[in-house]
């Protein structure tokens, strides 16, 4: 397919009662990107996914997936996507196989096909040894890897995942994104919303900032970071840091023996090194604060 994956344009949504959730969104998500949707809670994320899924209808504007309006097809489209919501949204009595195998039947696949489907995904996903067990007894990580594999059993074209390691441990979450990178790369478009916004930096090439219901950036990841007019880090000195001054750098002091020096894009950490040098201080470690996409981010949506 030649066509984008998700195309929005002049896209709003105003609820009952006059609370508007959507502005004028407009959207290009190409096919085969794993993009990101970022954004605070309340500023429309969950909205566009709604919409795009044919939960939500939307108020004015179009939307298309893969070409499909989902207006006017709204089947077709819906067969294209496959969705992890935030929430746990199956029967926590039924056997892990079956719930995957069951989502399977709503878009025509036979039980015989599905159950050959589902068994590669769920050894994927490490679940095939749980497959006899009610959902009800898994952990929470496996519950959420659960919910992937039930959104791929249709072998969409378009996987939508919001907050999908959301109480996941950091190992668990690791081997996830793995997963999702070898999803994307067999050609399988993502789009991601996340907190966890060092998970955006690691697996997407794209992302889009919403704000109030706007889309405020709009851009690579590299290509944003890259804006950033200053970044900080944190310096781990060896002796006690007070009164710590260091020519052209502003320095803020943590703790007896931490400080935290804002460089700017003018600056190097080259020269941030010969000024702690020039200090006559030890360092015994240096690090960035943070990450430069979760700097953009709380630059943007704290405007």
């Amino acid at each position: 397919m030649n066509q984008n994956a998700i195309n929005i344009s002049g896209l709003k949504k105003i609820y009952k009662g006059g609370t508007v959730a959507l502005k004028e969104v407009n959207l290009t998500i190409q096919n085969g990107d794993f993009f990101a949707l970022l954004g605070a809670n309340g500023a429309g994320k969950t909205t566009i996914i709604g919409i795009l899924t044919g939960i939500v209808l939307k108020t004015e504007g179009n939307v298309e997936i893969f070409g499909i309006d989902i207006e006017k097809d709204h089947n077709a489209a819906k067969k294209m996507i496959g969705v992890v919501p935030q929430e746990f949204n199956f029967n926590f009595f039924e056997k892990v196989e079956d719930i995957v195998i069951q989502q399977a039947g709503y878009f025509g696949i036979k039980r015989k096909e599905a159950r050959a489907k589902a068994e590669p995904i769920l050894k994927i996903l490490e679940l095939w040894d749980k497959k006899d067990t009610v959902a009800m007894k898994l952990s929470g990580g496996m519950k959420r890897r659960l919910m992937i594999a039930r959104a791929l059993i249709h072998e969409p074209k378009l996987l939508i995942l919001d907050e999908p390691t959301a109480g996941v441990d950091v190992e668990l979450r690791h081997g996830m994104w793995d997963y999702l990178k070898k999803l994307n790369q067999q050609g399988v478009t993502i789009l991601l919303t996340t907190h966890y916004i060092e998970e955006a930096e690691a697996l997407c090439n794209n992302v889009a900032i919403i704000k109030e219901g706007e889309i405020v950036k709009s851009a690579p990841i590299k290509t944003l970071t890259k804006s950033l007019e200053e970044h900080t880090y944190v310096v781990e000195l060896n002796e006690g840091a007070s009164g710590l001054t260091l020519e052209n750098f502003h320095v803020t002091q943590v703790d007896e023996t931490t400080i935290e020096v804002i460089i700017k894009k003018s600056q190097s950490i080259n020269a941030l090194i010969k000024a702690l040098d020039a200090a006559k201080v030890t360092v015994s470690e240096l690090s960035p604060k943070g990450n430069k996409l979760e700097h953009l981010f709380l630059n943007l949506v704290n405007k």
